[in-house]
Formats: structure tokens, sequence, C-alpha cells
């Protein structure tokens, strides 16, 4: 039993080691490659530079209409963005009426500005080059399945319905079903979103685009096309630059101050604790590691805050092994053997450390609710961390000091504290 434990703590150990090399230098192995933790999470604005402004709406919609031009707004946004090639854009909806628009990396902020804030142009063109119908002509557009395919159907206002009548007429006549004559392009601040041919003369105000789409896709274009049809008088109301020097300057010194606290803490544990110290910076290094592996996996953008709330939840994370080795000592000074005094010390430290992260958790929960961009990230981040602190402390710590009595490394109370 003991040499097991033993190998079982040097594989922890290796693997912990791999971890933390790969996650500071990445790995490559053949055509396979895991980039550093650095360059896998998305930096915020705050970190990398870029610019933010906040639209607000000028209309008097309230309820579902208000949420629905808010999604037509948002949709339309992203097109533009991902038109202009900018990258990990942050657009969310603040309060009923306005949208923040965060573009980390952008190097002409006011082009960038312009572009996202005007008002939308929708219109259909033949292939010819002939303007058929525009954006105030498109009543609605909606995803509807027919036969189990999904596409979007769209509806017309009278000027619409007879002018599309007349165009979709002489196509047919003029053109056969394979011509690219019949082609109708529907454009969007005159970038082409979709390209439907016309099969059948369309003399009613109901159109139907059908094609390889799925309900996501077609979805899309329907919000796209409802966006060009209603669209919305925006206000710049907010609008700021920061600087990459200034982002990377920001990362640099809030790097270096986690990286100063967490030694300390890390010595503290050590100095004080001894052997279950050294536990604890074993957990402590897991925790690390599976906050920005979750970081990554979930896509998370970084921000200064969130940073902060990494470092306090480093924080909650030691205080949980505080209180249990704590409780550890007292069992001992109690006369326990440590194989019990374990035991007994994490069932009597598991009700308080439950309690703190769980008020911890409704706070960080109610501020990602009801909180707006940075405070946001710092909630997520607060989270993330409280829960993989609760999963070290209560998990990880027992199961290496599990393992330290299982190698006879216990007999001697005073490699405890007590």
């Amino acid at each position: 039993m003991k040499i097991k434990n033993v190998i079982i703590f040097i594989l922890l150990l290796a693997v912990v080691g791999i971890s933390v090399f790969t996650a500071i230098n990445g790995l490559e192995i053949g055509d396979y490659s895991i980039k550093p933790m650095k360059d896998s999470i998305r930096q915020g604005l705050d970190l990398r530079g870029g610019v933010y402004v906040v639209y607000e709406a000028d209309t008097d919609a309230t309820g579902e209409e208000l949420d629905r031009m808010m999604e037509q707004t948002i949709g339309i946004f992203n097109h533009r963005i991902n038109s202009i090639g900018l990258t990990e854009p942050t657009i969310v909806r603040e309060g009923d009426k306005r949208i923040r628009v965060e573009l980390p990396g952008v190097e002409n902020a006011q082009e960038a500005i312009d572009m996202i804030g005007k008002t939308a142009q929708l219109k259909f063109v033949t292939f010819d080059g002939e303007d058929v119908l525009t954006g105030k002509n498109v009543k609605g557009a909606e995803v509807t399945i027919e036969e189990g395919r999904p596409g979007v159907s769209l509806e017309f206002d009278g000027e619409g319905t007879k002018r599309f009548a007349e165009v979709t007429t002489r196509l047919v006549d003029e053109y056969g079903p394979q011509d690219d004559g019949r082609i109708i392009y529907i454009m969007l601040d005159d970038e082409i979103i979709s390209y439907p041919a016309v099969q059948d003369k369309i003399l009613v105000g109901m159109s139907r685009i059908s094609g390889n789409y799925t309900v996501e896709s077609a979805s899309y274009l329907a919000t796209l096309i409802r966006g060009g049809a209603l669209p919305v008088k925006l206000d710049e109301i907010q609008s700021s630059t920061i600087t990459a020097t200034l982002g990377v300057n920001a990362l640099n010194r809030s790097i270096d101050a986690a990286k100063i606290g967490i030694t300390l803490v890390l010595l503290f544990m050590l100095i004080y604790y001894r052997l279950p110290g050294l536990v604890a910076n074993i957990a402590l290094t897991v925790y690390i590691l599976i906050v920005l592996g979750v970081f990554v996996a979930l896509n998370a953008t970084l921000t200064l805050p969130g940073i902060a709330a990494l470092i306090l939840s480093v924080g909650m994370a030691v205080d949980a092994n505080v209180i249990i080795f704590e409780r550890l000592k007292e069992e001992l000074r109690a006369g326990k053997t440590v194989r019990a005094a374990i035991d007994s010390g994490f069932k009597r430290a598991f009700k308080a450390i439950l309690d703190s992260n769980v008020t911890t958790l409704i706070a960080g929960g109610v501020l990602y609710q009801f909180g707006t961009g940075p405070i946001r990230g710092f909630a997520l981040t607060l989270i993330i961390g409280i829960l993989a602190s609760m999963f070290t402390a209560v998990v990880v710590t027992r199961f290496i000091l599990k393992l330290f009595v299982g190698m006879n490394l216990t007999k001697n109370s005073k490699l405890f504290g007590a």
C-alpha cells in the first residue's frame, strides 16, 4: 500500500508539473499542439486595447416589440463587424434600450464606430442590377419549416407585392429555370446575404426562401432581413478608446501582482502548516490550472476585473484550506490519530466552507445577472473560481492527505503544525 501511494503521488506531481509547463510554454507533439494559456485566453478591451461604444435606441417601443428590435440590431452589428474583419467582438444588451459594443484590437476607432452605427440598408436586386425592393417594403421575415426543411418566409407591403409580382413575372418569362437571370440578390449594406432564384411567378404578398438551411442559419438570415426592414435610430451616448500600450501595461502589472501575491501565499502555507501546507500548495496549483482551463473551454474573455476576481478567489481557496487545517490541528491536540483527525477535521470544516462559498456564489450570480461589461466579467471569474476552489479544497486536498497517511508520513504530528 505504501509503494502504491508513493507511485500515485509521484504520478500526480508529474501530471501537475507537465500541466504547468504546458500552460506556460505550450506543447507540440507531432501535428498536435497546445498553445500557451496566455495565447489561448481571450483578452478583454482593457487588456488588449481597442474601442467600446454604447448606443441607445431612439424608439418608444416596449415589451416584445422592443426586444425584437434590439435583437435585430444586435444581429446587424454582428454582421457588420464580421464583414470588416474584426475578431472577438463583445456585443451585449444593457438595460432595455442600450447596446454595448466592445471591439478589441481596433486600429481605426472612428471608422469602426461609423460602420456599425449607421442605419441598415436592405434591398433586393436582380441579376442585371435592377432594384426590386427596399427594406421598407418588407413587413416581416420568419423561419418556417416545410417538409422538414427550414426556410425563410417573407411578407411584403402593398407596394412591394405589386413590384415583386411584376419582376418575378418578367424573370420567369425571360429566363429558363436554371438561368442565372432568375436570381434575386438580397443585399444588406451592399453586401450579399442571400441569392435565391425565382422558381415561379409570385403574385401574392408572400414569398419563401428555401435551400440548404439549418434552423440556425435560417433564423440568422431572417434576423438580418428584419433588421434591414425595421431600422432603429441609434444615438451614440458613450465611447472610449483604450490604447494597446495601456492594455499591455495593465496586463503586465496585474500578472506581476498576481505572481507576488500567490508566491507569498504559497510560502506562508508551507512555513506555517508544513506538510498540509505542501498539500495546499499542490491543490492551489491544480485550482489555478482548472480555472484557466475553464476559461479556455468557455472561450470566456479575461478582463482586469476578472484578474482581480481570480486573485480574490485564490484567497478564498487558501481560506478553505486554512479552515480545514485549523480543524485538523484541533483534532490532533485532542489526542486523535492523524487519520481520524483528517476525517473529523474535514467533516467539521465542510459546513463552514460551504456556507461561505454559497453566500459568495449568490453575490456573484446577482452581479452577473444585473451587471454589465466588466462587472459581469468579474462575476463570471469569481463564480468559476469559487466552484474550482471548493473542488480542490474538499476533494484534491483530502485525496493528497490520504495519500500521505498511506505513505506513513503522518506519525509525527509536528509535521502538521500541531
